[in-house]
């Protein structure tokens, strides 16, 4: 992109958007039957639940696929390299903003970039009056993506192993306080309680009430403010929701050595002999 139309950084407005949606990617990640019912103009689709964004092994219920699965779903959507992408989702749920938080990490971490996320989702982009189409998609195939693996912004079991025995902090829990605490559990996890030393931020407090946007910068410096400097990794049950506090963290705040642990506690619980802790 051209200098006079600098990409705006992690988060694009509605407006932004309208004016360069022909210079972007534009990645809608809802629903097949939610994008055909009305997109943004020129988008391409790509479900986020059901075209292998995440899969499953073992215990784990989220993971990063493998490269080749990778390098075949970016060549679906057509996407090229360098080729900027806003990622949208629908913008009327905190969960919808980690599916797009997800699809980002994903992308980063996968070596593309530049990426965003519509703030405010389509419901931003519809509430704002701007035009929609409807219809199926209709991308432009391309060849695999050559993807490069980055493992600054991934944490691996064997690294929250080792962070939980050396009691090094920076662990960063996005669920419930129900679920961090241990009175309720996920079905995806086979026991309740959280990692040893973790500290609970609700990803869905990062979020306007009764919005899709996030909060201003200075009320997540403040919300985030119990998450220790340094080096932190963001969990939940599946890497979903953990998604959204890692944007913040890396992305919005610009921690630096901020990691998503995509296996999470499905990954985390499986084994038995991982310790787990219960209780405020």
């Amino acid at each position: 992109m051209s200098a006079d139309t600098a990409f705006p950084g992690p988060l694009a407005s509605p407006a932004w958007l309208a004016e360069h949606v022909g210079r972007v990617l534009v990645l809608d990640i809802r629903s097949a039957d939610a994008f055909a019912a009305g997109h943004i103009p020129g988008a391409v689709h790509s479900d986020y639940a059901a075209d292998g964004w995440r899969v499953a092994a073992g215990t784990a219920g989220g993971l990063l696929p493998d490269v080749e699965r990778l390098a075949a779903l970016f060549g679906r959507i057509g996407l090229d390299p360098g080729r900027p992408v806003v990622v949208v989702a629908a913008g009327q749920a905190p969960s919808d903003f980690s599916a797009a938080a997800r699809v980002y990490w994903t992308l980063k971490v996968s070596g593309h970039g530049p990426v965003s996320i519509l703030d405010g989702g389509f419901a931003g982009w519809s509430g704002a009056g701007l035009p929609t189409a409807t219809g199926p998609s209709q991308p432009r195939a391309g060849a695999p993506y050559p993807v490069r693996l980055d493992g600054h912004i991934r944490a691996t079991t064997a690294e929250v192993e080792r962070a939980v025995s050396e009691h090094r902090g920076g662990l960063v829990d996005g669920r419930s306080r129900a679920q961090f605490e241990g009175a309720e559990k996920s079905p995806q996890v086979a026991r309740p309680g959280r990692l040893p030393g973790a500290v609970h931020v609700d990803h869905a407090q990062a979020f306007e009430p009764g919005t899709g946007r996030l909060r201003a910068s200075a009320e997540l410096e403040a919300l985030f403010a119990p998450v220790p400097k340094g080096p932190a990794v963001s969990y939940c049950n599946t890497g979903h929701l953990a998604s959204t506090n890692w944007f913040v963290l890396s992305e919005v705040l610009k921690r630096p050595n901020i990691r998503l642990y995509d296996g999470s506690m499905s990954e985390w619980a499986g084994d038995p002999a991982r310790p787990i802790e219960t209780g405020s």
